[in-house]
């Protein structure tokens, strides 16, 4: 028997700890945390921060709550309708075309090893006698039992969220029907006024404008006070307050001239900015102008020690410490349940099948992991190191990323795996069927 070869990499997660513990580390690092809205919650429903996602619904055991929220996509809808869950028990072998070019049918990859999506995304049950409370109401489900459900949408946990807190089955990220109907983890109302909306990006919580105008703040200007006039409002837009606005939480109302108002947050004065084209909504494109900064209500913790910040066409992307860039895959099947296929517990084979073309020597060529040393840490929970079979892709278990008997770890950040012999194996996927995905700077997963 050949000796299991593991490599150890840097993964960026949407990861969360318990409000007590995540809250008190980003206010360490000093940075502030989304506030939110408190609200009646149901017994054993819980409020967690965390580090990417801001406030989230978890359970007692903190573990982050899902919807799936009805999508349509390219020929068909995905998801759940109100007040009517679909995930069940059912373990889906062919694929539905509702996403592909190509008519459904064709057997989906590692079906032999396939879960379904109650077990991928176990329903959070609700008693028998369970009364609903302000948005949450039990729902009954195909089998009988009751389900809590928020806003009518079905909640769910997520078998990819290992401890207390981690936000790995979904996100908030905007995403077009290209890909698919994703699971989102769902949280209370950010305290904002009338007029302000907060946006999931990879960056963090960001806020806009209700017309999805991102919001800017200028190193110019002094605590509660503006210094852009004249010229400077020639490309920057001060938010103005309505006349009878009263401030609220972080948010204040500083008075611009006679019969102005305008809106501060965390005392700086906010902005739109006037020059950013028509069509690009919650643009980052202001905070290229030097001392100019988006804003956000929660920002997600900066990389790891050996990561650098690197500009590119697209804006500054998080590089590696020679300043290559750093990529995250995205993915998700197109089965009836929309399972995801992007992380090392799930299916590699669409990952393989676009990288290297069913190769997995091809595939480590074209996108190497992202190497860390055997002693890197991170001081949150965004980022963490984590140990992968070179032979299979998969997430190796506890036994197998301490055992020193297993030659091929790599201790060396951003550095090269000699080829372990054994691990050419070409790996087969669904015929004709085209694997989703999307790249996105600034993280690794």
């Amino acid at each position: 028997m050949r000796p299991l070869r593991t490599v150890k990499v840097f993964s960026m997660v949407a990861a969360a700890a318990l409000m007590a513990s995540a809250a008190g580390a980003q206010m360490k690092r000093g940075e502030p945390v989304e506030d939110y809205q408190r609200q009646p919650l149901p017994p054993g429903i819980q409020v967690i921060i965390t580090d990417i996602e801001g406030p989230v619904y978890a359970n007692a055991e903190g573990k982050t709550l899902y919807q799936w929220p009805f999508r349509a996509l390219r020929n068909g809808d995905g998801g759940e309708q109100k007040g009517k869950p679909t995930c069940d028990n059912t373990v889906y072998k062919e694929n539905a075309g509702l996403m592909s070019p190509y008519p459904g049918g064709f057997i989906l990859p590692d079906v032999d090893k396939r879960l379904s999506c109650a077990q991928l995304w176990p329903p959070v049950l609700a008693p028998a006698d369970a009364k609903g409370v302000d948005k949450w109401a039990a729902i009954k489900r195909p089998d009988g039992t009751m389900q809590w459900a928020y806003d009518g949408f079905p909640m769910y946990t997520s078998i990819l969220d290992k401890k207390p807190g981690d936000v790995n089955g979904g996100t908030r990220r905007r995403v077009t029907g290209e890909a698919g109907a994703l699971r989102e983890p769902v949280g209370p109302p950010p305290v904002i006024p009338p007029g302000f909306i907060v946006i999931q990006v990879a960056t963090g919580r960001l806020v806009a404008t209700a017309d999805r105008s991102s919001v800017y703040t200028s190193d110019r200007d002094t605590p509660n006070k503006s210094n852009c006039y004249d010229r400077c409002q020639d490309e920057w837009t001060a938010v103005l307050a309505p006349e009878f606005a009263k401030p609220l939480g972080e948010w204040g109302i500083i008075q611009r001239s006679p019969g102005l108002r305008q809106w501060t947050f965390r005392g700086k004065p906010l902005y739109t900015y006037a020059l950013s084209p028509e069509g690009r909504n919650a643009s980052l494109q202001g905070s290229d102008v030097p001392g100019w900064h988006n804003v956000y209500t929660q920002r997600a913790p900066n990389p790891p020690k050996g990561f650098t910040v690197q500009d590119a066409p697209s804006g500054q992307v998080v590089a590696d410490r020679n300043g290559k860039t750093v990529y995250i895959y995205n993915c998700n099947d197109d089965a009836i349940d929309q399972q995801s296929c992007n992380h090392p517990d799930l299916t590699q084979a669409y990952r393989i099948a676009v990288c290297g073309g069913g190769s997995q020597e091809k595939c480590m060529r074209t996108f190497p992991y992202v190497l860390a040393d055997k002693d890197a840490k991170s001081d949150s929970q965004a980022w963490s190191r984590i140990a992968i079979v070179r032979c299979t892709h998969s997430m190796a278990t506890t036994s197998q990323a301490t055992s020193r008997a297993i030659p091929g770890v790599n201790s060396r950040a951003h550095g090269t795996v000699s080829k372990p012999s054994g691990c050419v194996t070409t790996i087969s996927t669904m015929r004709r069927e085209r694997a989703r995905q999307d790249i996105d700077h600034a993280s690794f997963a």
